[in-house]
């Protein structure tokens, strides 16, 4: 099995099951483990997933793929760090897309859409020497097994998705973007995919706070920079995409 994804990735490690698998890799690797650049460690039944915002995210066993692929933190400047869950987003996106019957999206900062379902959620936080980018994606899941209405899945969108191919699709695709990250700019790669971009949104603040207005760009270090009327820029959030921007007056 992974046949495809161990030809990109150097170690692939796949559980039964576990309770996170970001959490599971991040402990190995805090605790002096050494994992590769792009090592992946993955299970088709993670129990205590988490989201943006210490959220939680289950999803019945087999019905969805967790992927945590350990970054090496010292390739990358701390300064533009802010772009991976962006990056590993575009590139979930590209993977996801090569088996869609239509190209999925990226929602601002850390989803994969499919029209405005969800299916894949990003993660990522720093471990010691290296970063560890966790995604959760929809692949077998049933409608009846949605953990939220919002969700999809491939299998809800009519493609019997071939995991293997995904995964090296995905791990290829993150390993350009994260070394063209350190030398040039992804601004252009993540604006061309993002979804958010020209619609009104409400974003929800870590401190509480929420802030609605029209999506209008990303700036060069990664936010979000929304008309609430005047330019606003957020670093961090649970954005809720509210309906199209209107383009012209009535």
């Amino acid at each position: 099995m992974w046949t495809l994804a161990r030809a990109v990735s150097p170690r692939i490690e796949e559980v039964p099951s576990t309770g996170s698998t970001n959490e599971d890799l991040a402990e190995r690797i805090r605790a002096g483990e050494a994992w590769p650049h792009l090592g992946a460690y993955l299970t088709r039944d993670q129990r205590g997933g988490r989201g943006r915002l210490g959220r939680a995210w289950r999803a019945p066993a087999g019905s969805s793929l967790a992927i945590s692929v350990a970054l090496d933190a010292r390739r990358i400047p701390p300064e533009r760090r802010g772009w991976i869950p962006l990056v590993a987003g575009v590139a979930m996106r590209d993977a996801a897309s090569r088996q869609l019957p239509a190209p999925a999206g990226v929602k601002w900062p850390n989803d994969v859409l499919v029209g405005e379902r969800k299916l894949c959620g990003i993660l990522a936080e720093v471990a010691g020497p290296a970063i560890v980018v966790g995604s959760g994606v929809n692949t077998r899941m049933r409608q009846d097994e949605r953990p939220v209405p919002t969700a999809t899945s491939f299998a809800m969108e009519g493609v019997r998705v071939d995991e293997d191919r995904l995964l090296a699709d995905y791990l290829g695709r993150l390993r350009e973007l994260s070394a063209r990250l350190v030398r040039a700019s992804v601004r252009e790669v993540v604006r061309e995919a993002c979804v958010t971009l020209g619609r009104e949104v409400t974003a929800h603040l870590p401190g509480g706070d929420t802030v609605t207005g029209v999506a209008s760009d990303i700036d060069e270090d990664g936010r979000l920079v929304l008309l609430a009327p005047g330019p606003r820029a957020i670093a961090a959030g649970d954005v809720v995409h509210v309906r199209p921007a209107q383009t012209g007056s009535a």
